[in-house]
């Protein structure tokens, strides 16, 4: 019988460098699966495990790919990884994005820096069934253009039929062509229904904090903002309490919790 510290070995295929700090690992063969939200445990032997929501689509079973910033240990042991090493991975955990939900309605997507990885897997999740939907926005925010993820997919995903792409920085440059601000710049112009649509929230918890008030101030209802809180998960399984939230555990409860789920708690974003 599997058990919940059961390790799926598979191997490093290739790495793409999204940003400075930021790399796409594609792992081969598919080690799990899994829905566009819920997380795994990556491991590199001999020095640990670290839990990472994966950015490729659910509907993919030849691979699996994860977006991870290089913050620390583990991380940094991923980087140092080359095409053919064995990588550990186990899982899935946690809830997914409660896609049957959004069926029928306006999608409105807000992502922040490495935060549009687990967002990548949903819009790929929901792309594969778009006529489900009325349309797909994204609202992206990035410190800066190179730190921009996906720029290669960006241009070709504009161009679907009921997406909606805009982009903003917080340092823009001569060449860009967008807004610069944080994020919420991007709120200023409300293109979905207030009231019918699903909101999808995922990125730092500063910016998700700023983005669930803008939104509420705007008038979305909070059980349909969907936030992405996994910033503080650990072991996985609900037993170290790294990851509480009032009562509530990301890697258990969550990691995807509506606002009203988590809204009594005192300052859920710490």
């Amino acid at each position: 019988m599997k058990t919940p510290y059961e390790v799926n070995t598979t191997k490093l295929i290739s790495v793409v460098d999204e940003s400075p700090t930021i790399r796409t690992f594609r792992l081969e063969p598919k080690p799990i699966e899994f829905k566009a939200g819920q997380f795994a445990e990556l491991s590199v032997p001999g020095v640990g495990e670290a839990p990472f929501t994966p950015s490729s689509s659910q509907y993919d079973n030849e691979k699996m790919e994860f977006t991870i910033m290089k913050v620390g240990r583990l991380t940094s042991a991923l980087f140092n990884l080359k095409p053919g090493d064995t990588v550990g991975v186990r899982g899935p955990y946690g809830k997914p994005y409660p896609v049957e939900k959004f069926k029928g309605k306006e999608v409105f997507i807000v992502g922040g820096g490495v935060g549009f990885a687990p967002l990548r897997a949903l819009f790929l999740t929901l792309i594969h069934k778009i006529d489900d939907y009325k349309k797909i926005y994204i609202r992206y925010g990035a410190r800066t253009p190179d730190d921009i993820i996906y720029k290669q997919f960006i241009p070709e995903w504009s161009k679907l039929d009921k997406v909606d792409i805009k982009m903003s920085v917080d340092v823009g440059t001569k060449d860009w062509q967008g807004k610069v601000g944080v994020v919420t710049v991007l709120l200023d112009e409300i293109p979905v229904s207030i009231t019918d649509s699903s909101v999808i929230v995922c990125g730092p918890p500063i910016m998700i904090k700023f983005v669930t008030k803008k939104l509420l101030e705007l008038g979305f209802p909070g059980s349909n903002i969907y936030l992405s809180m996994e910033s503080n998960m650990s072991c996985g399984i609900g037993q170290c309490n790294h990851c509480r939230i009032g009562e509530l555990y990301s890697c258990k409860d969550g990691p995807v919790f509506t606002w009203d789920q988590i809204k009594h708690i005192k300052d859920p974003f710490i």
